[in-house]
């Protein structure tokens, strides 16, 4: 069973009394803005990300390794 034209007709006007026409024009326009911001983070996803790091950061070679604690159930 498929939809007629006159289903579809009869589903758009419910949907217009529902929502009514502004509200279905602000959802479309969410829509679109989510589309684009989509299609944006996915061309940045091929950039390569910049890198941080904090001001007061130790380079790897002068850090010190965490003391080991031993616990009771740890046999290593």
């Amino acid at each position: 069973m498929s939809l007629g034209p006159w289903q579809l007709i009869i589903i758009a006007i419910v949907i217009l009394v529902l929502f009514g026409r502004g509200r279905i024009s602000e959802m479309m326009g969410d829509f679109g803005k989510g589309i684009k911001s989509f299609k944006e983070g996915m061309s940045e996803e091929t950039k390569p990300a910049p890198r941080i790091s904090a001001p007061d950061a130790k380079p790897a070679e002068d850090a010190q390794p965490a003391p080991r604690v031993d616990t009771p159930d740890h046999k290593g």
